[in-house]
């Protein structure tokens, strides 16, 4: 076993995915800040804030920098944050006369922040490719086995008998209602944040609004009306959105467990668990994960929802919790996503007599 089952040797198998972990490792991160304090540099002297040589200056440099992680994760656990000691180093490294420019007006928050909102785009990139195969492995089981019977059953006892097809809706109505929210969701979540010290940008006088259109607009994000430090409702609604997939799958998961059962047999899988001690058993190990994976993000989202509550203009406690929760969630729901796509994969008859 491991502490976190995201990067463990042998969990990460099971419940990890190397497609989302990667958009989290810290050589990421740290890239992806980098590339939004030169996109900050460049939009501030588009806007006359600073020289447009200190920013081509502060760009040329970047290219070559390697930050010094040991240093980096030290100050973090003196300053709280990483943004600290890596702009020491990026001005350290760019010089004089040029390196006072780097971060100029932003604040650790608007960097960290919008470094989410680019990883969390490239995860709902992940996401909605998969949801669309998962509504294909469904839709090819409503094709092939639909109007074989299946017995309906209601607090876990026989009722009427219904079809196959009739299952295979209620799993598959959740799955593509996630997907057409994420149209709704998009334009307010992945937007840029940006409001220097306490929300008002208050270094930059009257260009403010200017210097956040041009980095908004370099980044390919949103631009909103306020900074969103403390205001983070849409975040939560994110993981909302994610324990509402990983419910779903949980769904279809649970349920494929029971037809599973041997007393009911009404669905066969292909590449089943196999047990150390009952070499006749096959376990529908992916089908339990979804499981797992559906509590875990619930629990999880509790959580979230308890790092909204911030203290004026911003949080030190609130903030970490989110960091310690939602990454784990994105992972969780990418890997669910993929556990359900081949456990699609591996029906092969669900309902009819057999």
């Amino acid at each position: 076993m491991s502490f976190t089952p995201f990067a463990a040797p042998i969990l990460s198998g099971l419940l990890s995915d190397p497609d989302v972990t990667k958009l989290f490792s810290v050589r990421e991160e740290i890239e992806t800040m980098i590339a939004i304090e030169g996109a900050l540099a460049l939009a501030e002297a588009r806007a006359g804030v600073i020289p447009k040589e200190a920013a081509q200056a502060i760009l040329n440099s970047f290219a070559d920098f390697e930050p010094d992680l040991a240093r980096i994760t030290e100050a973090t656990a003196i300053d709280g944050v990483l943004i600290p000691e890596l702009v020491r180093q990026l001005r350290s490294h760019v010089g004089q006369p040029n390196g006072v420019h780097v971060h100029y007006g932003a604040t650790s928050q608007d960097i960290i922040d919008t470094s989410l909102i680019l990883k969390i785009r490239g995860l709902l990139a992940i996401l909605e490719s998969r949801l669309k195969e998962i509504e294909s492995g469904l839709q090819r089981l409503f094709d092939n086995f639909g109007s074989n019977k299946l017995t309906g059953r209601t607090r876990m006892q026989a009722a009427l008998p219904i079809l196959v097809a009739d299952r295979i809706d209620d799993w598959m109505a959740p799955v593509v209602s996630a997907r057409a929210s994420l149209a709704e969701l998009s334009p307010r979540l992945l937007v840029l944040q940006f409001g220097g010290a306490v929300g008002t940008l208050e270094k930059f006088g009257d260009k403010g609004r200017e210097v956040a259109s041009h980095l908004a607009r370099d980044l390919k994000l949103g631009l909103p009306q306020k900074s969103w430090h403390s205001n983070r409702s849409t975040i939560a609604e994110f993981a909302s959105w994610l324990s509402l997939i990983t419910g779903a799958l949980g769904k279809m998961g649970q349920d494929i467990v029971l037809l599973a059962q041997n007393e009911i047999s009404e669905i066969k899988l292909s590449g089943s668990g196999g047990s150390s001690a009952m070499p006749h058993k096959q376990n529908p190990v992916k089908a339990e994960v979804l499981v797992a994976q559906a509590r875990f993000n619930a629990t999880l989202l509790s959580g979230v929802h308890q790092s909204l509550v911030h203290e004026q203009e911003r949080s030190g406690s609130a903030w970490t919790l989110e960091w310690m929760l939602l990454p784990q969630m994105c992972v969780t729901t990418g890997a669910a996503c993929r556990n359900a796509i081949q456990l699609l994969g591996e029906v092969e008859w669900i309902g009819g007599n057999h």
